[in-house]
């Protein structure tokens, strides 16, 4: 019957689609709904239920106004959202390896429903796949004052619940503590923990994994003392250069209160309905978008991140995993070597086409002219937008996953690095090895027909073979900890075993072109070769440095 003992009472799932052979437990709640008088606090644990629990279709979405091919969208009332899925084979030998994973979009947007997700494939490879939404946007994100100061705690904060449970207590715990989001991943890390055994899965073999600001949740919860002994082993593709201090997410919630025309309080954020902040979001980010001068924000506007609460976070990840933080859990970094085309195509970013908009943005960040000049110099056919997609993919993915990897290894941890570079020619133009492109074929759903924008159309058959690849060395290095390469003995660009994810036409292609013709074992490469636009411009970003950034 595929039903399953949980400790919050039974649930049943149903068997895939693409392979029965894998049962999908889908829209499990993890924690009580965050609304009402849970809103905006520490997740709380979820209600036990008599009988069987249906669990055969996704839960809702968390509050955002995206729409998202083949995943549902979220509609004023849907407050159930704190669930996760989990794909499991039916006849698993127990104690199989399991991944969890955190799904991307900015902090905004998003849901463990994308079709990109589906772990069948994965569940087919002997692990247990689990994927969970948390809250996002401002409800995950947003800084709520601890203290209002003409707050008596009556009214809309007497409603809040004053009465609840704060987890961790003991600590320093708030209230209305920063971090909901990530906070919520832990809680759902904890379930995984106390019943992910019911599905076949081993409790002490978990891999956390998550793509764009997945990737950078995973990094956090690695180097947060709260998430410890949850999970032994982390894979981060895409991972973003974005974490605020508290005074910064202050003034974030000054403009989104503004926006929604409420008072920046603690009663008058509760007072507004997640509609009302999803909607004053946008407009915040559309005037960013709108303001050549606003600074870093115009270029990209994304305004929430995780925050140095100095309880769960103290330091950027970067710096947290240098200063040996990440303890022994293990890391498989990976970005692709064109990760802002994606934002370019998409018409989320600004366009830079004049020298005079380039020396602003580069001025913006605080980039010295010898990165912007290097960058031309090896692009030097390339339209000015290029140079500066360039640029802004290194400062805000390549170069940023690159350091978290580096530093993990120079704190005297394991880290594994990775680029994506399969490309593609089409009618019409090139397919790039943009953001997102990497996941389907690390997850083996490149049939999905809503992925085909990211990847460039159907699938050939050197497609589906470079993803068996991909998802294998996932599977490889949950299980055993060895994705099939060596990890970093010292910085990436100084010798260190970097592996480039292409084709095997493409790997014929890259031998042509190499003196003698000679090919690089299993797509395996020196990171001293890794000079050119399709290898992250390394010794450029080494000579430069690398601002940390805030959203």
């Amino acid at each position: 019957m595929d039903v399953f003992t949980t400790k919050s009472g039974r649930v049943r799932g149903r068997r895939a689609t693409r392979d029965p052979g894998i049962v999908a437990v889908l829209g499990l709640p993890y924690a009580a709904p965050p609304f009402g008088v849970r809103r905006f606090r520490e997740p709380q644990p979820t209600e036990p239920w008599d009988g069987v629990r249906d669990c055969t279709a996704f839960g809702p979405v968390a509050p955002q106004s995206a729409e998202l091919p083949g995943a549902p969208s979220w509609s004023p009332g849907d407050e159930d959202i704190l669930t996760l899925n989990i794909w499991t084979p039916v006849d698993g030998p127990g104690d199989l390896p399991v991944l969890v994973w955190i799904h991307g979009g900015a902090y905004v947007f998003g849901s463990s429903a994308q079709p990109d997700f589906d772990g069948t494939a994965l569940a087919g490879g002997g692990l247990v796949v689990v994927t969970l939404n948390s809250r996002l946007g401002f409800e995950g994100f947003g800084h709520v004052p601890d203290v209002d100061a003409d707050s008596d705690l009556s009214g809309a904060d007497a409603d809040a619940g004053g009465d609840l449970p704060v987890p961790g207590a003991g600590t320093s715990a708030a209230a209305f503590p920063d971090n909901r989001g990530l906070l919520d991943q832990i809680a759902a890390l904890e379930w995984v923990r106390d019943n992910i055994s019911a599905f076949g899965g081993a409790p002490d073999r978990v891999t956390l994994a998550g793509q764009s600001s997945g990737a950078t949740s995973v990094a956090c919860l690695t180097v947060a003392d709260r998430a410890r002994g949850l999970f032994r082993r982390a894979v981060l593709h895409s991972a973003v250069n974005a974490f605020a201090t508290v005074e910064q997410a202050a003034r974030t919630t000054a403009e989104v209160a503004a926006a929604a025309g409420v008072p920046a309080t603690r009663a008058g954020l509760l007072a507004a309905p997640p509609e009302a902040l999803v909607a004053a979001t946008d407009r915040v980010c559309e005037r960013y978008a709108q303001d050549p001068g606003s600074g870093q924000r115009h270029y990209d506007p994304a305004i929430y991140g995780p925050v140095a609460d100095g309880v769960l976070l103290t330091a950027d990840p970067v710096e947290a995993l240098a200063a040996g933080a990440g303890g022994a859990v293990e890391l498989l970094v990976c970005h692709t070597t064109e990760e802002y085309w994606l934002l370019d195509a998409v018409g989320s970013s600004a366009k830079i086409t004049s020298e005079e908009q380039l020396a602003s943005f580069a001025a913006d960040f605080g980039l010295p002219a010898s990165l912007v000049e290097g960058h031309r110099e090896r692009l030097p056919d390339a339209p000015l937008l290029d140079v500066y997609l360039s640029l802004y993919s290194g400062l805000l993915f390549a170069e940023y996953s690159t350091r978290l990897a580096e530093a993990h290894a120079l704190a005297g941890g394991r880290a594994f690095l990775a680029r994506f570079d399969r490309r593609r020619d089409r009618a019409g133009g090139r397919v790039r090895a943009w953001h997102c492109a990497d996941i389907p074929f690390a997850f083996g759903n490149l049939h999905e027909e809503s992925v085909h924008f990211l990847v460039g159309g159907p699938p050939g058959a050197a497609d589906q073979e470079l993803s068996r690849r991909m998802a294998g060395a996932w599977a490889e290095f949950a299980t055993h900890g060895e994705p099939g390469w060596a990890p970093l003995d010292g910085p990436a660009g100084s010798g260190a075993t970097v592996r480039v994810w292409r084709t095997e036409a493409e790997e014929e292609a890259d031998a042509a072109r190499r003196p003698g013709g000679a090919r690089r074992a299993e797509g395996v490469r020196r990171a001293e070769d890794d000079r050119g636009a399709e290898h992250g411009f390394r010794d450029l970003w080494r000579t430069a440095g690398l601002p940390l950034l805030a959203p």
